[in-house]
């Protein structure tokens, strides 16, 4: 398979070259499409731009569910949405590389300054009782401890949802630690809720519980979850050409690196609006910020509209320095109308 430059690498680059070209350009902001990735963070983040946007720089925003695949296919070959506050790039890379490579999409920023962390995870209270389920050796070997849901028979691995960019790092995974042989069955679990949910359960009763997971997310945060070591450590060519590639033929076990989450924006977008992308170079949040905002949007059961004019209420200080003075006064003015 041929070898490409690092995805960050092509994409930065590229966006270099534009802000050299776009530096000592401004344009009154004209229309503008944010994708909602369908994720807590996602949500988040897409109406926090979109509040920003709008009255921070007089922007005509409109927000369009998306997820990665989709929406990174639909940037690439329809040049719409404008902007994806949220791509896991990792899981993504070869359509994210061969947009970059192409010119038509570039990296503003990294949403998440420290990244993300991607694993299969079991309970703490489970790795207490017996150290060995931290790894993989010792879950195969107690493979009857995680039952199915639906086959108390089989054992159950709980994946990433059909769909999702995930899915396919997950399914690779599953079939190259063979673990159908040791009695498991990999398990759809239909959406991200229904991911959440059955973790959630496991552990308010204090069951037995495998399954693919991320952080940040609320639940992550909520629940004291270990990440399961793998013991071969992370094999970037084999990540990159294999796991996270659909219906690999001869997947081979790697752990999941460090996953870099960053902001996506089209190329047409970037060179038409250099003060925006000026603020989604320094629009971030660490891992630890972010669980907090996720922790409490699902406490308050908040839609994205709610969370986001929290943030903004209550973060002055970080949102501040994300924007120019005059545009941080008009953000205020705006809240203060609320």
């Amino acid at each position: 398979m041929l070898k490409k430059a690092p995805l960050a690498l092509l994409l930065t680059m590229a966006s270099y070259n534009l802000f050299a070209v776009n530096s000592a350009f401004s344009a009154e902001c004209g229309s503008v499409t944010i994708a909602d990735m369908n994720l807590g963070s996602a949500t988040l983040v897409a109406n926090i731009d979109a509040f920003i946007l709008e009255h921070g720089y007089a922007c005509d925003v409109e927000i369009v569910p998306g997820n990665s695949t989709i929406t990174a296919t639909s940037m690439i070959e329809k040049n719409t949405p404008d902007i994806a506050p949220e791509f896991w790039t990792n899981q993504i890379r070869v359509t994210l590389a061969k947009g970059g490579e192409e010119g038509r999409i570039v990296v503003a920023g990294d949403l998440l300054s420290d990244g993300a962390v991607s694993g299969f995870w079991v309970p703490k209270y489970m790795v207490e009782k017996d150290p060995s389920l931290a790894t993989l050796a010792g879950i195969k070997a107690n493979a009857k401890l995680f039952k199915h849901p639906e086959d108390p028979t089989r054992s159950a691995f709980m994946a990433c949802p059909a769909g999702w960019t995930c899915q396919i790092s997950t399914t690779n995974l599953f079939n190259a630690m063979d673990l159908a042989d040791y009695g498991f069955d990999l398990v759809d679990p239909g959406s991200g809720a229904g991911l959440s949910g059955s973790m959630a359960k496991a552990y308010e009763n204090k069951d037995a519980w495998f399954g693919y997971y991320w952080s940040p997310t609320a639940i992550m945060d909520k629940y004291d979850m270990v990440r399961v070591d793998f013991g071969t450590g992370f094999d970037r060519d084999e990540f990159e050409n294999c796991t996270i590639v659909e219906d690999c033929e001869n997947p081979k076990v790697t752990d999941y690196p460090a996953a870099p989450v960053q902001s996506i924006v089209t190329t047409d977008f970037s060179k038409r609006e250099p003060a925006v992308m000026e603020y989604l170079g320094k629009r971030s949040f660490s891992n630890d910020e972010m669980n907090q905002q996720l922790a409490w949007i699902d406490e308050e059961q908040a839609d994205g509209d709610y969370a986001a004019e929290h943030f903004l209420l209550n973060n002055k200080d970080k949102w501040s320095q994300w924007v120019p003075k005059d545009v941080a006064k008009k953000i205020e003015t705006a809240l203060a109308d609320l």
